[in-house]
């Protein structure tokens, strides 16, 4: 019988195998990809459809990906999937966030070890009550390549900690508009309470497809602002500058690259 997923290339991200690299970089953006991937050397794009976006270059000799997966956890999941297929075992997602817990400042990078559950896709993929947790070693590198590009200035620090992955970004901003507003403002606060750092739609997603597949996955979010920091009337930035994000995925995977060549 005759299947969608018959062809060689992949449904959604129409890429096939020999065309995606081992170690993947995963934006939301799709206008992110080619300013992601000018830090690789010979990038080309390997297809574009949806708002999955596809390049792949090297870093040294080693092939690297940069895919797009739009907006929330059921197309970056997608994307997981299809690049695993591909041949790839290492995702580090980049994007952006509101910042929760008010030492975090815009302009921060937080490397997320963990993420909160409060979307859909993940229950799709993991029962209820299993965390959804980053690779150690993608996490190490992520901070480590962090570490040396921060100094202990408000919006230039980097921190490491659960994030909370939403499916719905007016849930987060506009609560009191939510048929489900109590609901809301309950969890939300309770996410305070336990030092969640920031807020943003992917991670839990990506996780949990790589905890199933037996990927390697990781994440770095820039803080655009700081929700809590706003809401409280307290001094805040509002960045929308991702470079500090990129370097900081290069030289995580140039880190992985060296310490799988032993």
């Amino acid at each position: 019988m005759a299947s969608i997923m018959d062809g060689e290339r992949q449904f959604h991200i129409q890429a096939k195998k020999g065309e995606v690299g081992r170690y993947c970089i995963l934006p939301g953006d799709p206008d992110r990809v080619p300013k992601i991937a000018a830090f690789l050397k010979d990038a080309k794009q390997v297809s574009q459809n949806r708002e999955y976006n596809v390049y792949t270059g090297y870093l040294g000799d080693e092939m690297v990906t940069v895919c797009s997966t739009g907006i929330g956890g059921p197309s970056a999941a997608i994307a997981v999937e299809e690049l695993i297929k591909c041949g790839a075992d290492t995702f580090i997602r980049i994007g952006t966030s509101g910042g929760m817990d008010l030492k975090i400042w815009g302009g921060d990078l937080i490397i997320a070890n963990a993420a909160i559950r409060a979307e859909g896709t993940t229950y799709e993929y993991l029962p209820s009550g299993y965390p959804a947790v980053a690779n150690f070693e993608v996490t190490e590198a992520l901070k480590n390549a962090a570490e040396e590009l921060s100094t202990n200035e408000d919006g230039n620090r980097y921190h490491v900690g659960v994030v909370h992955s939403k499916d719905s970004f007016y849930g987060q901003v506009e609560p009191q508009e939510s048929g489900v507003s109590d609901r809301l403002l309950s969890r939300w606060g309770s996410y305070l309470k336990c030092g969640c750092l920031c807020s943003e739609m992917e991670c839990a997603a990506v996780y949990g497809v790589g905890l199933v597949r037996g990927a390697r996955c990781g994440a770095v979010l820039t803080a655009i602002w700081n929700f809590e920091r706003s809401k409280a009337g307290l001094p805040d930035n509002i960045t929308h500058d991702s470079t500090r994000a990129i370097k900081c995925v290069m030289g995580a995977i140039e880190r992985l690259i060296k310490a799988d060549k032993k």
